[in-house]
């Protein structure tokens, strides 16, 4: 397993978005400034690593040019890499991988699991660790029918072809990191469910990267606008905690730091 995965604890992925549309921040980080003090903030309240979009992939996004995407996150992962923190670069296409990567990013995170033209082979030759996510359909259009036969068998086996597709191309496994995709064509019984057997992804044998943080399962369940879902996401992490989920993709770090330190305190002998 590559370093970055090892912990006896479950790693907090910080999110910075240096998108003007994400659903959550709305653009609140799109500058290059108050993005790097957002990661600053980050690092303050003990954040693992920090994943950095140029490109939101709620429901409805529009998409992004590729100038476009480079533009917002280059600079960013320019500014902040001395922090000594390992950045990840959340994005799909291929060319902004190996920039990223080039300027100092390391890991990627791709919602569609390096099926886009090129971005296996970027993702092999540039080395780092990879996390492969489930996702059913496009972002615009991802949450009007979500259909499956059994949801988390169905998202493991899209996984396990992914993991089989990349070891072939070249990558060590060792480097592989997998999440099922919360809210990325599901419905939220879907969503629950997923939850709920979290655990059966450890049968892919690779840490599990999880992403609830304020997202519209948090407000169904709660009736709860975006910006008042903290209790919920909270409450999502320590479920996924116990499931065994090894990375939590979470806007706020601070909360969620001080509860995976309350939860390693009790469970640690178990894990």
């Amino acid at each position: 397993m590559h370093s970055l995965y090892q912990s006896d604890r479950p790693l907090v992925m910080g999110i910075l978005n240096a998108t003007p549309d994400s659903f959550s921040d709305g653009g609140q980080f799109n500058s290059l400034q108050r993005a790097t003090e957002q990661a600053k903030r980050m690092i303050e309240a003990g954040v693992d690593i920090i994943d950095i979009g140029g490109e939101s992939t709620r429901p409805g996004a529009g998409a992004v040019s590729l100038q476009q995407e480079l533009d917002r996150v280059i600079p960013l992962i320019s500014a902040i890499k001395h922090f000594g923190k390992p950045i990840s670069i959340d994005t799909s296409k291929a060319e902004v991988m190996s920039e990223a990567v080039a300027a100092g990013a390391t890991m990627i995170n791709d919602v569609r699991a390096l099926q886009e033209p090129g971005a296996l082979t970027a993702a092999v030759s540039a080395q780092v660790p990879v996390c492969l996510m489930h996702m059913q359909g496009q972002p615009r259009t991802m949450q009007q029918t979500p259909h499956y036969e059994q949801v988390t068998s169905d998202v493991i086996s899209f996984l396990q072809q992914r993991i089989d597709a990349c070891c072939e191309a070249g990558m060590e496994r060792t480097l592989i990191s997998v999440d099922p995709g919360f809210g990325f064509g599901k419905s939220l019984a879907h969503n629950i469910t997923l939850l709920r057997e979290l655990e059966q992804l450890k049968e892919l044998s690779l840490p599990v990267l999880v992403g609830m943080s304020r997202k519209s399962m948090i407000g169904e369940i709660t009736g709860k606008p975006v910006e008042q879902r903290l209790a919920g996401s909270l409450a999502a992490v320590m479920i996924a905690a116990a499931k065994q989920a090894n990375i939590i993709r979470v806007h706020d770090v601070a909360e969620t730091v001080d509860a995976i330190k309350v939860f390693h305190a009790v469970f640690k002998h178990l894990q």
